[in-house]
């Protein structure tokens, strides 16, 4: 990885991104690999390139839901910046590729050394919670293809190609309902001709008409990001 190529660490002011970088290893993230889960301590950062991150409440009795994604836009371990050294969330790599890896002591040695590096985090800790919000009122309010059609698009945005690979069983597992209800849904997005789906290869079609199916809290997710890190 020749370049940054994460838009957060672009946000830092170039001496601390040149510090931050120097910081870092590359690592290749692998499909389905857990980076962190809740009430662990955190040891390592993670800075995406061309990977995205699931982020995963568990609730007893049940696999969990997804409530938040991050990938080339953020970072996975923002909760250092509150002073906060354990994870909340149950982390799984959804698309593998590139990141960058920081240790935690790095990490938190550059915030005390840069308030401006402190302030970018605080905004991206805001667009978090701005996600992980829409996301629970998504689940409650909003129909299956709305919400299949924005989790589409924010893979889509995360892995950089209108085409990557997910499983009915996955769907189901992120956006926690029966797989029968995805498979109902993932056909009316295909016979619309918005996506194809073969044996969990997705590709988009027609992005503007998913963007039409999809719920509101996409373009607000969008939206958040523009003003407060862009």
């Amino acid at each position: 990885m020749a370049s940054v190529d994460n838009h957060l660490l672009e946000v830092f002011p170039a001496t601390v991104r040149a510090r931050v970088r120097a910081a870092c290893e590359p690592v290749h993230l692998e499909l389905a690999q857990i980076l962190s889960e809740p009430g662990e301590a955190t040891h390592y950062v993670y800075f995406p390139v061309d990977s995205f991150v699931s982020l995963v409440a568990l609730v007893e009795g049940s696999p969990g839901v997804e409530v938040g994604m991050v990938g080339r836009e953020g970072m996975l371990g923002a909760h250092l910046a509150l002073g906060i050294a354990r994870a909340p969330l149950h982390a799984l790599v959804q698309g593998e590729g590139k990141a960058w890896r920081m240790s935690a002591t790095a990490f938190r040695r550059e915030l005390r050394r840069s308030p401006v590096m402190q302030q970018a985090m605080n905004r991206y800790l805001y667009v978090l919670m701005a996600q992980q919000s829409a996301a629970a009122a998504c689940l409650r309010f909003h129909l299956t293809g709305q919400r299949l059609a924005r989790w589409l698009l924010m893979s889509q945005d995360r892995a950089h190609s209108n085409q990557f690979h997910v499983t009915h069983e996955f769907l189901a597992y992120m956006l926690g309902m029966r797989r029968v209800g995805i498979t109902t849904a993932a056909s009316a997005l295909q016979r619309d001709g918005l996506i194809d789906y073969h044996r969990g290869d997705v590709t988009v079609i027609d992005r503007k008409g998913l963007e039409a199916a999809a719920c509101s809290c996409y373009a607000t997710d969008q939206r958040t990001y523009a003003e407060r890190l862009l």
